[in-house]
């Protein structure tokens, strides 16, 4: 399906009793690219898992294009064209590369495994290895291929480039690049590494304690310096 719009509005959510998001309201066209930014612990990873439906809403909306999907769980998000590719990466340990990727493809046809070989060449390489024997990089990719191959309108990426070598992080990067310019989701991605963030996205946001901080572009962010100091803890952006 084509890119879609987010809406979120007012939101409000934690686990159990602990607040963690308060009053988060922002908008994505469809088609942009939204960095999430901010120190460890202000609520990034929270705010993805519950637009994906899997924490405890107290308040707010969220809209995918014209759909309110707030009281959805997570399984009909995904059919409103929600893709999430959680921090944790929850590759089938014990199915191959081919057999992860097929449980993506939902009613599409098995040559569209193609494309995820496409994007990534080294998982076709792998394809009959299982998913327990693939290097961190490697899973990151089928991860995120798995999810493409359902075809999101709205995707969301939770710190893709985490503890991967920067050769990996670079082919994913470039990957995700190539998503965008196709115009076909709308991507949010929380990413530490700044610099890789700013270089892919055109809006950015940042939380802090669970509340938005500052939003604008990358280029007004990297000429407030006052903000990059007190809610990203960085001395600067090149």
């Amino acid at each position: 399906m084509p890119a879609t719009p987010l809406e979120v509005e007012n939101l409000c959510a934690g686990y159990g009793p602990t607040r963690v998001l308060e009053g988060v309201s922002f908008s994505v066209p469809a088609g942009a690219r939204l960095a999430v930014l901010g120190r460890n612990g202000m609520g990034k990873t929270t705010l993805l898992a519950t637009l994906a439906g899997q924490t405890r809403r107290y308040d707010g909306r969220i809209r995918i294009g014209t759909t309110d999907v707030t009281a959805l769980p997570s399984a009909r998000r995904a059919h409103q064209g929600l893709g999430y590719v959680p921090q944790t990466r929850d590759v089938f340990p014990t199915l191959t590369v081919e057999e992860n990727l097929s449980v993506g493809l939902k009613s599409r046809p098995k040559t569209a495994l193609e494309e995820a070989y496409g994007m990534f060449p080294r998982l076709k390489e792998r394809r009959r290895n299982l998913g327990n024997q693939l290097s961190g990089g490697e899973q990151q990719m089928l991860s995120t291929a798995r999810t493409i191959l359902g075809r999101p309108s709205v995707l969301l990426l939770d710190e893709p480039l985490e503890g991967l070598a920067p050769v990996i992080c670079e082919e994913l990067m470039a990957a995700f690049a190539n998503l965008a310019k196709t115009g076909d989701m709308t991507i949010l991605l929380v990413e530490q590494r700044i610099q890789s963030a700013l270089d892919f996205a055109d809006r950015v946001i940042i939380l802090e304690r669970g509340r938005l901080a500052w939003q604008g572009t990358p280029d007004d962010l990297s000429k407030d310096h006052g903000a990059v100091e007190r809610l990203l803890g960085v001395g600067g952006l090149h």
